[in-house]
């Protein structure tokens, strides 16, 4: 515990995941995270229920950690019409497909995860307790930014084009000139 800032606060998270049977000749099992159990133990692939086919494990117990430079993202992500967590989780090669990377709270750290192609992105809905603990810090940590809009100095950018470009390209006239009138033609 004390590899943690005072300000930041971490939970152990355990990972639901779901095998269902695949839809299509060239998937054999879907797989979906499908809920999270907060203050959960440690867990390695356990089997939870199984019903016909489908078999629900709880893969992993993760630290979902909560960051006072955050609180922004934290507060958008409770404040959704359906709170959630993301559970990010990367392909293996072995028994069970999945390797649980990270559960964030934060809407925007899961877009970036998402951005990079690499990694499953899972939406899960915030159990009310989970709910109820990222709530209460962000009530102690959030302090609301005012917007300052940026101010341009007097100078006027918009001023006449002299018609002389880069002094390097020497040519009769300037490729980058706008175009000028010469006995009512168009030059």
């Amino acid at each position: 515990m004390s590899n943690y800032p005072s300000n930041d606060q971490y939970m152990p998270v355990g990972v639901v995941l779901r095998r269902t049977p695949g839809v299509t000749r060239w998937a054999k099992w879907s797989w979906r995270a499908i809920a999270v159990l907060p203050g959960a133990g440690p867990a390695h692939w356990r089997e939870l229920r199984r019903e016909g086919d489908a078999v629900e494990y709880h893969a992993a117990t993760v630290s979902l950690e909560l960051y006072q430079a955050e609180t922004e993202a934290y507060l958008h992500g409770i404040t959704a019409r359906a709170p959630s967590v993301y559970v990010v989780m990367r392909k293996v090669l072995g028994e069970f497909p999945y390797e649980i990377v990270l559960i964030t709270a934060s809407p925007y750290e899961a877009q970036d995860y998402c951005d990079s192609g690499e990694d499953i992105v899972e939406k899960v809905p915030m159990p009310p307790g989970l709910l109820a603990w990222v709530g209460d810090f962000v009530e102690r940590h959030h302090e609301d930014e005012e917007f300052v809009k940026r101010r341009r100095k007097g100078e006027k950018v918009d001023g006449h084009q002299d018609g002389i470009g880069d002094p390097r390209i020497a040519k009769p006239a300037d490729i980058y000139a706008s175009p000028t009138l010469k006995r009512g033609r168009l030059l």
